[in-house]
């Protein structure tokens, strides 16, 4: 196997590894069960992804961690909307 359809398969799972959570939480609008820290950390983690992709010059990183970035934002800011206060 290519290296980079792995790089490409592996990305693209993890990119898309939160958006049954987050599709549970917006159907819900039950936050309960969700730790904030656990997005917190891994948005940054994440974050730091695209920073080595972009300094790789990895558009496979670059882009999967991006995307998987804005799908934990969107559950942090499902989180903020719905938490019980």
């Amino acid at each position: 196997m290519d290296v980079n359809v792995l790089g490409i398969i592996a990305g693209f799972l993890t990119s898309i590894s939160m958006i049954p959570q987050l599709i549970k939480v917006i159907r819900e609008k039950n936050v309960e069960d969700i730790s904030w820290v656990m997005i917190l950390v891994l948005i940054c983690g994440l974050s730091l992804w695209v920073w080595y992709g972009i300094i790789q010059k990895e558009l496979p990183i670059i882009l999967s961690n991006a995307f998987a970035v804005l799908v934990n934002i969107t559950l942090l800011t499902c989180f903020m909307i719905y938490r019980k206060k």
